[in-house]
């Protein structure tokens, strides 16, 4: 198993970063969260798993251990694949997974494209005792911009572009959850991208 890929950054395409590790340039499948954090040029360490079928070989990346442990753990669940997985956190966080489980929060669950009620349903049931309610405390893998006053707003724009939503549904978004960024800065903490990316979608998804 290719446990994690740590090189230069050369190239970020729609659904995909491109590492280069040792002369080899490794194709690895990324959230548009963690694709909107990586720069060509720059170093970058993800967390990798790598899912074998008959006719491929995919590696998916992650900008930490536990967000590979609750993807790998995701495709547990009757019909859940690695691209629904994925899919899943895309929108949300492994902790936001973990307290929606917890929680029963079917409607959260449903904000995901491709889960509807029935889904999100069964990903309740089957994950009810293996989630667990907290994070595992997994390592942060620190990714190029992920820092800075301003570096959720591009995060963020790169995540809806990626996602399919329109330049003025983007802009429209950000203006909405402005406000809620701008009060996680004003006392020194960082903009959670995750949560902020949820409440888009959930705005967007209401227009």
């Amino acid at each position: 198993m290719i446990a994690s890929v740590n090189g230069r950054v050369a190239a970020v395409t729609g659904d995909a970063v491109v590492v280069e590790v040792g002369g080899v340039g490794i194709a690895v499948q990324c959230t548009p969260t963690t694709l909107a954090s990586l720069r060509p040029g720059q170093e970058a360490r993800l967390a990798t798993s790598l899912v074998v079928r008959e006719d491929s070989l995919t590696l998916f990346g992650f900008a930490t251990d536990d967000e590979r442990a609750v993807f790998e753990i995701l495709q547990s669940v009757t019909g859940v694949g690695p691209r629904l997985a994925q899919a899943v956190l895309a929108v949300h966080s492994p902790d936001a997974v973990r307290a929606a489980v917890a929680t029963d929060d079917v409607g959260a669950l449903t904000l995901v494209a491709g889960v509807g009620k029935k889904g999100a349903q069964r990903l309740v049931l089957e994950l009810k005792d293996k989630l667990g309610t907290t994070s595992t405390g997994g390592n942060v893998l620190r990714l190029p911009g992920q820092q800075g006053v301003g570096a959720w707003r591009e995060q963020l724009r790169q995540a809806l572009t990626g996602l399919g939503w329109s330049t003025r549904e983007v802009d429209e978004a950000l203006a909405a959850v402005g406000p809620e960024a701008e009060a996680a800065i004003a006392v020194g903490d960082q903009p959670d991208v995750a949560a902020l990316l949820k409440t888009s979608l959930r705005m967007l998804s209401r227009t």
